[in-house]
């Protein structure tokens, strides 16, 4: 198993052999529990549900703590599904110990929420001029084309509005060290997300 949930701790620094400074994410990876199995037979296609952090059984509703307990673990904040073939069973638990420094790895994560914003922040605008009485049209948007024809305003155009708190998946990024006395992973480079953020760490082969 090449997969692992996780939280990101923050952003550090250490230093390699030759004295060079490396920026790393902390992750507090795992131990991550195998919840299910999913088979060809019964589901028509192989995968491995895995459970990470701990939950209250008052938090959890009946249907989950039935699942839990089918499993014979106890109740999870987080369930995640992974393509695999390899032959796990329930109750089997991955650790950091699976990656090694020097692997590359996909982290995939929720970016920070901006909230409500304007063209110019969330689609990247330059504005308009700033001069020949331009007055309060500096970060304005501009036209969006509703004239009479085709009197209503076409799907996508860029406008202002939510950004941040969407999927990103960052490729190709260092392990630079394996922890498994603390279960932390240092990666090198920023990962999307805010610290404290729940985060799928995958090996790429």
């Amino acid at each position: 198993m090449t997969s692992l949930i996780g939280i990101k701790l923050g952003m550090t620094r250490v230093f390699d052999d030759m004295g060079r400074d490396i920026p790393v994410t902390v992750l507090l990876a795992g131990p991550c529990t195998v919840s299910q199995v999913k088979s060809m037979d019964n589901d028509g296609y192989q995968a491995v549900q895995l459970a990470f952090g701990e939950r209250k059984e008052a938090k959890a509703n009946r249907p989950l703590l039935g699942h839990f307990k089918k499993a014979g673990i106890k109740p999870a904040r987080v369930l995640k599904e992974f393509h695999t073939t390899e032959d796990l069973k329930p109750g089997d638990e991955i650790t950091v110990a699976v990656f090694n420094p020097g692997d590359r790895v996909k982290v995939t994560g929720l970016s920070k929420g901006k909230g409500f914003t304007g063209r110019m922040k969330r689609h990247g605008f330059h504005g308009g001029r700033a001069s020949h009485g331009k007055k309060d049209q500096l970060r304005a948007g501009g036209s969006i084309g509703a004239s009479s024809d085709p009197s209503r305003v076409f799907p996508g155009i860029r406008m202002a509005g939510r950004s941040g708190h969407a999927r990103r998946t960052v490729t190709n990024l260092e392990v630079v060290r394996v922890l498994p006395e603390t279960n932390q992973l240092l990666i090198k480079g920023a990962i999307p997300g805010p610290r404290n953020s729940t985060i799928t760490v995958t090996k790429l082969r």
